[in-house]
């Protein structure tokens, strides 16, 4: 749809020199995302990959787990006061004999491109919904040069990002390291929601052997998404929250942070990890 970015002016002010130029902005739109016809949630996007992200919402809250439960995503009503559809409200429908749950006692809310999944950070909630157990650990460990060698790959995916300098991104990679798949959003809870769809979609769910990197912190929310997919290492480049920290260990999630070059800190499931011997 061409909506990703838009071109607005700017005053561009460079060592006392004062120009004006256009300037590459990532666009941001609300997304309705209704569930059988009745209102679910808002969320705050960049446009496109729609149907991913609602497929991975759903996911993130336990509705569907497998693209059979998945009857059908389309855009519905949204018209412009100058008429045409804005393409900003999609209703999914569920697969016969799928369970709805009940909207009236269930988080119906507006999130913001920041915030994810507020409002449902809950230990307890994520334990009880989430389909799979997530992998023990690996044979020969994955190794920290691998881990290392992750944020370039998904910085040099970031197509968009590029442009403006304002988008983040989540990134799936396999055991060696090979990049899956990727997806840039203004939310962060977007992009691994758009990457979750994506997985839910082609049938690629639970991701057992997946490797989640994001481009920020690693929240609750992210860490409740790698959970509910499967995802057995969630690495972010920068710091983690103590509640995600806490899902990590009670769920067995491989959590590292600050993982930037051959630095990094490991927050929880070490046993999945091929660790040089400790010095201190």
């Amino acid at each position: 749809m061409g909506r990703v970015t838009e071109r607005r002016p700017v005053i561009r002010v460079r060592d006392g020199a004062v120009s004006t130029r256009p300037d590459t902005l990532v666009a941001e739109e609300p997304l309705e995302i209704r569930l059988n016809g009745k209102p679910l949630a808002i969320t705050m996007r960049t446009p496109g990959d729609d149907f991913a992200l609602a497929a991975g919402f759903l996911v993130s809250e336990g509705v569907i787990g497998a693209a059979d439960e998945l009857a059908t995503i389309v855009y519905c009503g949204g018209a412009r006061d100058e008429g045409g559809n804005t393409y900003n409200v999609v209703d999914v429908r569920l697969a016969p004999g799928v369970p709805v749950p009940d909207i009236a006692l269930e988080r119906n809310v507006y999130t913001t491109s920041s915030c994810g999944l507020c409002g449902k950070a809950s230990l307890d909630a994520v334990r009880t919904t989430t389909r799979w157990q997530l992998e023990a650990e690996r044979p020969n460990g994955l190794g920290i040069d691998l881990l290392a060698a992750l944020p370039e790959r998904l910085r040099a995916g970031q197509r968009v990002f590029d442009r403006t300098g304002g988008l983040h991104a989540a990134a799936l990679f396999s055991p060696t390291g090979e990049l899956l798949d990727v997806r840039e959003d203004v939310g962060r809870h977007n992009a691994v929601d758009k990457l979750v769809g994506h997985a839910v979609q082609s049938g690629a769910l639970p991701l057992r052997d997946a490797l989640l990197m994001v481009s920020g912190r690693a929240s609750f929310e992210l860490a409740q998404k790698a959970v509910m997919a499967g995802v057995p290492v969630l690495a972010a480049v920068s710091a983690p929250s103590s509640l995600a920290v806490d899902l990590a260990e009670e769920t067995g999630l491989t959590l590292v942070g600050f993982l930037r070059g051959s630095s990094m800190n490991v927050y929880a499931g070490a046993h999945r990890l091929a660790l040089p011997v400790a010095t201190g």
